[in-house]
């Protein structure tokens, strides 16, 4: 017969003091309970003796601001419980100043609003869009109402056209030049080869090494007594970057030397393969002068020349008549012919020339002193270099793109008032918002701080290992 089990019976097995008994998992946990405590009071201490507040700190610092990770001192104020969570304007400026952006903004906001520390190793100087669409998606000013557009959200949104675009700004430059004919195949001089130019040919940074196409050696020897190339930025309230330029950015302005002297032969007279100068009138008569001075000392022959026969009202050619020179009278015509080739034809192809009242030149043969007062004003060629002044643009972070990807407008301009930027529709196409597409915060384009108006800054920071002796 088999035993009966009830629950009374079983319940008798168990020992109602198992509780107290101890057990291997029991004594794991008490010294865990006991020794994670003690360790991290002693991690806490171990900083704290070395001086070490990373055991405080938010997170990694940005690559500037590196060396302060342990030093929360530098940034935060110190108080009895620890450290002020929020960092002073004081504690930025005492190192680096940030002047400010614009005298009619109606807040200035403090330095970590826009640069937020303890991030990892990020570019602090690169601010969210938030810090900037907080104050121009609803643009007000302390003064008049503000000439830029006040519902800026980002690139795709509210952000206008170019100026130079919307306002259809034509090229205040004075040297002519037609795009579209030097894009197509070109004959290089009167007898050369056909040639396709390139717009590296033409436009480069200046801090470019390679060697230029079209360069004369000659004329890159010899720079001009005085620039006759004005530029100018296009508009003086442009707030200048805070990095110094590495020549990189913008392109440089055209010289006659490097670009066109291989080209645009400036020939005078048969009897010299070489040409002037590209240089002031001045220089130009002087040049001449003495070219035709040496020559006719050296070739006292060409004094005495026939004339072109006269003819006489039915048209019939007379006899050619023999003339006799003096060498002065030789070379004041000699030099007034060739001024007239120069300021007639072959500067007025690129360069616009201011003549006397009469719009003439009169013709030299009187004397030499003549053509000294009949000499033309070149034009100042007032290059614009910089077309959005309120912006920056580095042409070298777009190398690997041809130029016509963004300034097409060239194929077709054949008036050199054109202004051949691209419009904002074209930076679109690579900066969007988007992991698919390039940067566009609106840091990559605008500065904040006016660092024109910053101020020098007394160092007050020692650096730690300086304090101890450890370097």
């Amino acid at each position: 017969m088999a035993r009966t089990r009830t629950t009374k019976k079983l319940a008798q097995r168990i020992d109602l003091n198992y509780f107290k008994r101890s057990t291997p998992l029991k004594r794991a946990k008490l010294w865990l309970s006991l020794l994670v405590p003690v360790l991290a009071i002693l991690w806490i201490f171990w900083y704290a003796f070395h001086k070490d507040a990373r055991v405080y700190s938010s997170g990694r610092m940005s690559a500037p601001h590196a060396v302060l990770e342990t030093q929360c001192a530098a940034c935060h104020i110190q108080k009895a419980s620890g450290f002020s969570a929020k960092v002073q304007n004081q504690a930025c400026l005492s190192c680096h100043d940030g002047p400010i952006h614009h005298a009619s903004q109606v807040s200035t906001p403090d330095c970590a609003t826009c640069h937020t520390e303890h991030r990892g190793r990020i570019n602090i100087a690169a601010p969210s869009e938030k810090s900037c669409t907080g104050c121009h998606a609803n643009l007000r000013t302390t003064g008049a109402a503000s000439r830029y557009s006040q519902h800026v959200r980002d690139l795709a949104d509210g952000h206008p056209e170019f100026a130079v675009i919307r306002e259809n700004r034509r090229d205040p430059s004075t040297i002519k030049l037609n795009h579209a004919l030097h894009l197509k195949p070109i004959r290089r001089g009167p007898t050369g080869p056909i040639v396709q130019l390139d717009c590296a040919d033409c436009h480069r940074p200046a801090a470019a090494k390679n060697s230029w196409s079209y360069a004369d050696a000659s004329y890159a020897a010899n720079s001009p007594t005085s620039e006759t190339v004005k530029t100018s930025a296009s508009n003086g309230d442009a707030l200048p970057p805070h990095n110094p330029p590495t020549g990189r950015e913008l392109m440089a302005p055209v010289t006659f030397a490097n670009v066109c002297a291989s080209c645009h032969l400036l020939s005078f007279d048969k009897r010299f393969s070489e040409g002037v100068p590209h240089d002031k009138p001045e220089v130009i008569h002087a040049f001449l002068k003495k070219k035709f001075q040496n020559y006719a000392a050296a070739h006292p022959s060409e004094l005495r020349s026939a004339r072109d026969p006269d003819r006489d009202l039915t048209g019939k050619p007379l006899t050619p008549r023999i003339q006799t020179l003096t060498a002065a009278q030789w070379v004041a015509i000699r030099t007034s012919d060739a001024e007239q080739l120069l300021w007639r034809k072959t500067c007025l192809q690129c360069h616009k020339l201011s003549f006397d009242r009469n719009g003439s030149l009169p013709h030299v043969q009187q004397a030499a002193a003549s053509s000294d007062t009949a000499l033309p004003h070149v034009v100042e060629a007032n290059v614009t270099t910089r077309w959005m002044p309120h912006a920056k643009f580095n042409h070298e972070a777009h190398g690997g793109f041809t130029c016509v990807s963004c300034h097409e407008k060239a194929l077709r301009s054949s008036d050199s008032s054109n202004v051949l930027l691209p419009g904002i529709k074209t930076c679109q196409t690579c900066h969007a918002s988007g992991p698919d597409y390039a940067e566009s915060r609106c840091f990559e384009c605008h500065t904040y701080h006016d660092w024109s108006k910053r101020k020098e800054i007394t160092p007050t920071f020692s650096f730690p290992p300086l304090e101890t002796g450890g370097l």
